[in-house]
């Protein structure tokens, strides 16, 4: 902020151009002291558009009378020659305070967590949609081979389509311009279709099998602190810390249909859940770590989190006949992630992000050993965003994410509006 005193250095100017009274100096040499004079002009307003677009980039607002009475003593010297200098003067300093407490540049959110921090004493509401699709084929083999061109036994082939709705009401609290803490209470509907051949009867028809499930999703905790005052050229640092519960429906809950003949029944099954979970099932916290860089015309920005699932002893899985099939301890694995992107302003209202989002999931484990077929699993996105600023001070955000990966979904949608109270 050292630099604001050069919004009014064209006062100074104006004040040498008032004092040369009519008729003191001879006409060519007040023809070039006026160009001087016009020069020096240009230089302090290619000073004063250079200084606002540091404030804008750094996110400090500039003082409300100084960016509206530098421009306008600028077209009084051009017009006339004169200026009233002591008034632009006063307006100035009077416009001139202690600067608020520099906060991260707002962009179009593409990533699960958002980089500017809720004022000190607001309170944001922002309902959410999300929508995901995915489709994978599998090919397993029932049986055994002889030699690689001989296959005693049969081949399960399905094909599974996966789409996902969740609807989320997300709170968030500033306790001051560095604070936040947040809760996110998601509502899940799920619904798959698996389209395959039953195993041991030797038909050659398909049928399709479709499950859903819908419920309330493992509600969420969050605390996020601003590092340091950040700028321009400089980074700002956001930590973050996650809770999530196991509100929502887990797997080991649904229940299973037969793969086999169940027992005491003479009846085959496919082996896929007949009800499909809202949760995950297990307790996790994920640490974050989010950096933004502002650079005008452009914002960088990006992050890093890892996520501690917890396991879980003496689980339980129920199957279709009512029996209780014993799992035992079930680690999930934990989950290291990183993302990073560029926002850029279209206008004022309207802005414009781009980024990656990456997931490693680790394996997992029953009873300490790796569950057979369990490995490490890549998830990774390509993110594009839009943002719009309505004349109401709402922000409208759309985000459409494409997998990259084979595990991960193939189109995610989400549509979000904040509220602040």
């Amino acid at each position: 902020m050292q630099k604001i005193p050069a919004l009014y250095g064209v006062i100074g100017v104006s004040v040498a151009l008032a004092a040369f009274p009519a008729g003191a100096q001879s006409g060519p040499d007040l023809l070039e002291q006026l160009k001087i004079m016009r020069q020096q002009l240009e230089e302090q307003r290619a000073r004063v558009d250079e200084l606002e677009r540091q404030l804008r980039a750094s996110g400090v607002a500039a003082p409300a009378n100084a960016a509206v009475a530098a421009p306008a003593q600028l077209e009084r010297m051009r017009g006339t020659g004169n200026a009233v200098a002591d008034t632009g003067q006063a307006q100035g300093d009077a416009a001139v305070g202690r600067p608020p407490a520099p906060r991260a540049p707002e962009v179009a959110p593409i990533f699960e967590t958002p980089g500017v921090l809720t004022p000190r004493g607001k309170v944001v509401f922002e309902p959410s949609v999300q929508y995901g699709y995915s489709s994978s084929n599998r090919v397993a083999l029932v049986g055994y081979t002889v030699i690689p061109a001989l296959l005693i036994g049969l081949l399960d082939v399905r094909e599974v389509k996966r789409n996902t709705t969740t609807a989320t009401a997300t709170f968030r609290y500033g306790f001051d311009n560095r604070l936040e803490l947040e809760a996110k209470i998601p509502y899940v509907y799920r619904s798959d279709s698996t389209v395959s051949r039953e195993l041991f009867t030797g038909t050659a028809a398909e049928r399709a099998f479709e499950t859903s499930g819908k419920g309330i999703g493992d509600i969420e905790l969050g605390w996020r602190y601003q590092l340091n005052d950040g700028g321009v050229d400089t980074p700002y640092y956001i930590a973050g810390l996650r809770f999530k519960s196991r509100t929502g429906r887990d797997p080991f809950q649904v229940i299973t249909d037969c793969q086999t003949r169940c027992v005491g029944q003479n009846v085959t099954g496919t082996g896929l859940p007949l009800d499909l979970p809202t949760g995950s099932g297990f307790y996790s916290v994920q640490p974050s770590l989010t950096w933004l860089l502002p650079s005008d015309p452009a914002i960088f920005f990006g992050g890093f989190s890892y996520t501690k699932n917890f396991k879980r002893n003496n689980v339980y899985r129920t199957v279709l006949n009512g029996d209780k099939e014993l799992l035992g301890q079930v680690d999930p694995g934990d989950v290291f992630g990183f993302n990073f992107g560029m926002g850029l302003a279209l206008n004022e209202k309207a802005s414009f992000s781009i980024g990656y989002d990456h997931n490693s999931v680790g394996r997992m484990h029953q009873n300490g050993v790796v569950i057979p077929g369990s490995v490490r699993v890549q998830l990774g996105t390509l993110l594009l965003g839009y943002s719009y600023r309505m004349k109401n001070n709402r922000t409208l955000s759309v985000s459409v994410g494409a997998g990259l990966t084979r595990d991960t979904p193939d189109v995610t949608l989400m549509v979000r509006m904040p509220f602040t109270f």
